[in-house]
């Protein structure tokens, strides 16, 4: 009888122990000083804000009341429509739309980065060809329509006086303003290239180079880059945006990256069903330094003054 009441009471010996041990860890997770997750805009801290950190000085966000009105542009045969998004004379920027296309949820981006303070040119490439939205295949006509918003958009008379546009894409748009820049050869027009999670090889190029290669015109882009992207995006991305902007650092071009903690894909445009509170702050942080950063560049633009002429 006394064996058995032994026997029966070894489990809660062994459960009163694997509690022991679980309150250990925990204490010593808690006494632990500081997480120890670091992503790539940690090791410079370039984005540091000493007014912030030692005065507690915020600086104030622009908000302007937008208008949006349709126009077009020709590519030979082809009319591209357009969007503007306005708020009154502000400096003129080009949006690149990805996969998806223009739609209500996309075209959020270039009217939230109009509120900020800019005149915002968001072509639709896709219906002036007649291309559904989330091709597969890559028309390479679509570079050419890229390049020439570029050049549109630095004709209206609200950009008049203004030398050089930014281009702010995403997903496959990052291709596409990678190709304008430098294959279409509009880096002279364009004082900085900011991308939300950059498709950076060519969209129908085996997976391997999806995976582990950039395209090679990443290295040749010579304008300031900004780049952002989530801490869950795909593997196809992470890679090839993480050695493409390492590559252009090398190169001692201004290129930078924010990883944002906790957020995937779509993160500044996904709907409010599946929406998260991350995704909200990596939306609200990312428009705010890509209107900082855009309009910094566009006041001083000397960066590409030392264009390859060879392109």
């Amino acid at each position: 009888m006394e064996d058995r009441r032994a026997h029966a009471a070894r489990p809660s010996v062994k459960a009163f122990a694997g509690l022991c041990l679980a309150f250990a860890a925990l204490t010593a997770a808690a006494q632990a000083p500081w997480s120890q997750q670091r992503f790539p805009q940690d090791e410079h801290k370039w984005w540091w804000d000493a007014d912030w950190w030692e005065r507690g000085q915020m600086p104030a966000v622009a908000n302007h009341a937008v208008r949006a009105r349709t126009a077009s542009y020709r590519n030979g045969d082809v009319e591209v429509p357009v969007e503007i998004f306005s708020a009154g004379k502000f400096p003129v920027v080009v949006f690149l739309h990805g996969r998806r296309g223009i739609d209500e949820l996309t075209r959020l981006v270039p009217l939230r980065l109009a509120a900020r303070g800019f005149t915002v040119v968001a072509p639709d490439l896709y219906s002036g060809r007649f291309i559904d939205k989330m091709p597969v295949r890559h028309d390479a006509a679509l570079e050419d329509d890229a390049a020439l918003a570029i050049d549109f958009a630095l004709a209206l008379p609200q950009a008049r006086g203004q030398a050089k546009t930014c281009v702010l894409s995403h997903t496959r748009g990052g291709y596409y303003a990678l190709k304008a820049l430098v294959t279409k050869g509009r880096q002279a027009k364009v004082a900085c290239y900011v991308s939300y999670y950059p498709h950076w090889q060519h969209p129908e190029a085996p997976e391997a180079m999806q995976v582990y290669q950039y395209a090679p015109e990443v290295d040749d882009l010579l304008v300031p880059v900004l780049v952002f992207f989530g801490e869950h995006e795909q593997y196809q991305r992470y890679r090839p945006i993480l050695t493409g902007i390492d590559s252009l650092q090398k190169k001692k071009r201004d290129a930078r990256v924010i990883v944002y903690p906790g957020v995937g894909r779509g993160f500044e445009f996904r709907p409010p069903e599946v929406r998260t509170f991350a995704d909200d702050l990596a939306t609200r942080d990312s428009l705010q330094r890509a209107a900082d950063f855009i309009r910094s560049q566009l006041r001083s633009g000397s960066q590409v003054d030392a264009f390859d002429s060879r392109r």
